[in-house]
């Protein structure tokens, strides 16, 4: 019988997905599923660009552009201006979501071997889009206590090795929820220079910023304009997780050509997904101010609630829409699958993403769990009242 590929034995399975059958089952069974466990936000879509997509031309679904339609390059260009970001059409390169843009900086930039330094924890698919490019991601280590703040920076010198390629950061975090400020981002810069190292950034949370922290963005480290590479992506600033349009994005000229080549050999992004996108830009600004605004008030109440209960401790994030919870358990792959094959409070379970899937090692995750404020304040709170419930009956409790 023909074997698999060693890379298709060792991809690993989404933490945040992995879990799905379990919570399959459980909705069969009439179990009601709080869904804390996926960045899939219950925030309408600007309706001006639903409406525009409606009117799309549709006599023939044709090819687009490789590099992505021109009127919608040149209208992202007005976008990123107003984010003190300049760019010009030719240094963007629209993909198939945010996920094709890593793929494409993983597998341009780095050769068999060659490590991506990532402070965790981190955005588990990172890891898969090292693995298909045969690169290796390297951790530096971060801290619930400082609420995941960027690490010392002699941590990453120490890291260093002869076969560094990248460092690769996600602002705001996904899945801590952390900000990196202006200096942290400057003090990341210098150890690029210094060392040669390309700078990936990834920001596609950029306009969830709380408590009147603003977003500070790579591209805006103008020293080092030769090592940044932006990935972006309109998943979560307009709700569209399933428009699948994304961008990579760099002043290196060499970065874009392979970029081009690699667009090429997969043809081209989306048809219909540009001209929602593009029509998306307009969007006007308060409908972010009030988006940033709702999901304020489900972050202090989420944060707060799930402080209150014995044992958990959470970080208030000040960017995205993820936090991570530490909690008296034994292990949080069998608890958060325990929640969905064994637990229900009044019909209703709550689904977590177990953390061990967004650290290098398993054990540093056994006791937390990223959890998302996608959901509208009522169902927090039900969705935590689930969770203290479970701890309560939980055979694995620790304390």
């Amino acid at each position: 019988m023909p074997q698999v590929s060693r890379k298709g034995n060792i991809l690993p399975a989404s933490a945040i997905r992995k879990l799905v059958p379990f919570a399959d089952a459980a909705k069969a069974r009439g179990i009601k599923i709080h869904h804390l466990n996926i960045g899939q936000p219950d925030i309408e879509t600007p309706k001006g660009a639903i409406d525009v997509l409606r009117k799309a031309p549709m006599d023939i679904v044709a090819y687009t552009n490789s590099a992505g339609n021109l009127s919608y390059r040149k209208k992202l260009c007005e976008y990123y201006a107003k984010h003190n970001i300049h760019i010009t059409p030719d240094e963007i390169i629209v993909t198939n979501g945010g996920s094709e843009a890593l793929q494409f900086a993983f597998t341009i930039c780095c050769n068999p071997g060659d490590e991506v330094l990532i402070p965790e924890p981190y955005y588990t698919n990172y890891n898969s889009f090292a693995i298909l490019s045969d690169a290796v991601i390297k951790t530096i280590p971060s801290s619930i206590k400082s609420g995941f703040a960027l690490p010392p920076i002699e941590e990453f010198e120490k890291a260093l090795t002869s076969r560094t390629k990248a460092i690769m950061i996600c602002n705001p975090n996904n899945p801590t929820g952390y900000l990196y400020t202006k200096e942290e981002l400057k003090s990341l810069a210098e150890i690029a220079k210094k060392h040669d190292l390309f700078l990936f950034a990834d920001e596609v949370y950029r306009e969830f910023c709380y408590d009147g922290r603003k977003h500070f963005s790579v591209m805006e480290l103008e020293d080092i304009s030769q090592n940044v590479i932006l990935l972006d992506s309109v998943s979560k600033r307009y709700s569209a997780c399933g428009a699948r349009v994304g961008t990579i994005i760099s002043k290196n000229k060499d970065i874009m050509s392979a970029a081009m080549r690699m667009a090429q050999a997969r043809l081209c992004p989306p048809y219909f997904g540009q001209i929602f996108a593009e029509a998306a830009v307009d969007t006007p600004k308060e409908y972010f101010d009030s988006v940033a605004a709702e999901y304020d008030k489900r972050r202090k109440t989420l944060v707060e609630a799930v402080n209150a209960i014995e044992g958990c401790y959470c970080p208030m994030p000040t960017g995205a829409f993820y936090t991570m919870i530490e909690m008296p358990i034994d292990d949080s792959d069998k608890f958060c699958k325990w929640l969905l094959e064994e637990f229900n409070y009044n019909g209703e379970t709550v689904m977590l993403a177990p953390a061990t899937g967004f650290y290098s090692d398993p054990e540093k995750g056994r006791k937390q769990a990223r959890i998302t404020y996608c959901l509208k304040i009522e169902d927090l709170k039900a969705a935590v009242k689930c969770l203290e419930e479970a701890l309560k009956v939980y055979p694995g409790r620790t304390k």
